[in-house]
């Protein structure tokens, strides 16, 4: 299994306890799967977005570092996809 970090955005809107839930939601993706998440940092927070997506000007960052194989990733990717909550995400390799 290789390292990755995962970084995605939620709609600000959410409260604590919905953002919580997805959150734990997503890592379960990872989990269930056969992948471990190793750190979770929401140290960005809510930030104000560059330009609007899917109409809001605000998201919430979470970075996650998980490692994981190519099926982990392909099912993470169709389950972030249809996830209303998610704004966007993006997946790369960490270099350590």
């Amino acid at each position: 299994m290789r390292s990755y970090e995962i970084m995605y955005i939620l709609k600000a809107d959410l409260d604590d306890a919905a953002r919580k839930d997805v959150m734990d939601k997503l890592a379960a993706i990872i989990t269930d799967n056969g992948g471990k998440v190793n750190k979770t940092d929401e140290s960005m927070g809510l930030r104000e977005l560059a330009y609007p997506i899917k109409d809001q000007n605000k998201g919430y960052y979470v970075v996650l570092k998980a490692d994981m194989d190519n099926k982990v990733i392909n099912e993470f990717n169709r389950l972030v996809h249809i996830n209303p909550s998610v704004l966007r995400h993006l997946i790369v390799v960490e270099h350590k």
